[in-house]
C-alpha cells in the first residue's frame, strides 16, 4: 500500500493531509483505541473536522482510493 499511498500524496498533497500512524510506537496507542485499530493497513479518510468519511482495512486499489479522495475534495 505505502507506494499507492505515496504515490497519491504527490498528487493530491497540496489538497489533502495524509497523516502516517507508527503502531510500533507505543504513544500512539490512544489513538489507535480512538480509531479502533485492528488490522494493517488501515486507511480512514477524515473530513475537515475530523468526521470520518471512510474507512478500510486491507489492500485496495490506487484506482479505488483515489476514487474516495475525490469525494472529499470540494
Amino acid at each position: 500500500m505505502r507506494p499507492i499511498v505515496h504515490g497519491l500524496e504527490a498528487d493530491y498533497g497540496n489538497c489533502i493531509d495524509f497523516v502516517y500512524l507508527d503502531i510500533d510506537d507505543s504513544a500512539n496507542a490512544e489513538t489507535m483505541r480512538q480509531f479502533k485499530f485492528q488490522a494493517q493497513p488501515l486507511l480512514i479518510l477524515l473530513d475537515g473536522s475530523g468526521n470520518e468519511l471512510w474507512r478500510k482495512f486491507g489492500r485496495i486499489s490506487r484506482e479505488q482510493l483515489e476514487a474516495e479522495l475525490k469525494t472529499a475534495l470540494p
